[in-house]
């Protein structure tokens, strides 16, 4: 595939927002190709890790906490390549559990996390995005949502989920800030279903 096919049809669109906002499950009701970003988290063991002051816990919120470098090198070998191997994490485990291939085909896809904002402006920078988009919903329900999914999950001790959802909600508005700031567009979960729709390519061929 040339460059100026792969500039056309196999670029990311970055999507972020909220822990609970509902990312993931608006891009799996459009069907384009995923790559989640939380993938790419350091192990629980990793020195490096950022700890958070207040809650005297690993701040799974701060960018120090997964692997940037790694998470870029994937998104662009999916870009020029259209496949690549991304890691596997599993959170109740602590780490990465495996790998497994994503194939993205000749199409634009997603890469969505809370640390999307992070990739902005290098991937615009290559000329690799598509666009970039921050998730907005009501922060009380985000919090129930996350809630309820950390819990079901059984991500962490339940203790640990209460606190950790607490403070996430108390913060909520600088995330939204902070990715807007990078450059993501701000949009509520029914435009961001419109617009990743647009992505997709029977709706391309349409123009």
């Amino acid at each position: 595939m040339g460059t100026e096919d792969r500039a056309d049809h196999r670029r990311v669109i970055l999507l972020a927002g909220p822990s609970g906002s509902g990312k993931s499950t608006i891009v799996r009701s459009v069907g384009l190709p995923m790559v989640y970003l939380d993938d790419f988290y350091k192990a629980g063991t990793d020195p490096t890790l950022p700890r958070h002051p207040e809650l005297d816990i690993v701040d799974w919120d701060h960018p120090d906490s997964w692997d940037r470098g790694a998470a870029l090198e994937a998104l662009e070998r999916l870009c020029t390549q259209g496949r690549a191997e991304v890691p596997v994490y599993d959170i109740s485990a602590n780490g990465p559990v495996g790998t497994h291939v994503v194939d993205v085909g000749s199409q634009a896809f997603v890469a969505e996390g809370i640390f999307a904002p992070e990739l902005v402006a290098e991937l615009a920078e290559r000329g690799l995005l598509l666009d970039a988009i921050v998730v907005q919903r009501d922060r009380w329900k985000n919090l129930v949502r996350r809630a309820a999914r950390d819990l079901k999950d059984r991500r962490k001790p339940p203790g640990t989920i209460m606190r950790r959802g607490m403070h996430l909600y108390r913060v909520e508005q600088d995330v939204l800030d902070r990715a807007t700031a990078a450059g993501c567009r701000p949009l509520g979960a029914r435009e961001t279903r419109q617009a990743l729709a647009r992505c997709r390519p029977s709706a391309a061929g349409q123009g």
